[in-house]
């Protein structure tokens, strides 16, 4: 059976654990518009980009 050359610490080893406990829910909701989306994110709800609850852009129409 195979054995580790060294020591791994309890830090280290507590660190790589740590990512299979992260069951959280990624989405939040607008305050301006009320869309759900995903945080850090822009989105067009009604031809305007909003990020931050704040017009960024408007979507052009083609005449």
């Amino acid at each position: 059976m195979a054995h580790p050359k060294r020591k791994i610490s309890k830090t280290r080893r507590d660190k790589r654990r740590t990512h299979k406990k992260a069951v959280v829910d990624h989405i939040s909701t607008c305050p301006t518009t009320g869309q759900p989306h995903l945080f850090h994110r822009a989105q067009w709800p009604e031809g305007k980009l909003y990020y931050k609850g704040k017009v960024v852009m408007e979507k052009e129409l083609a005449d």
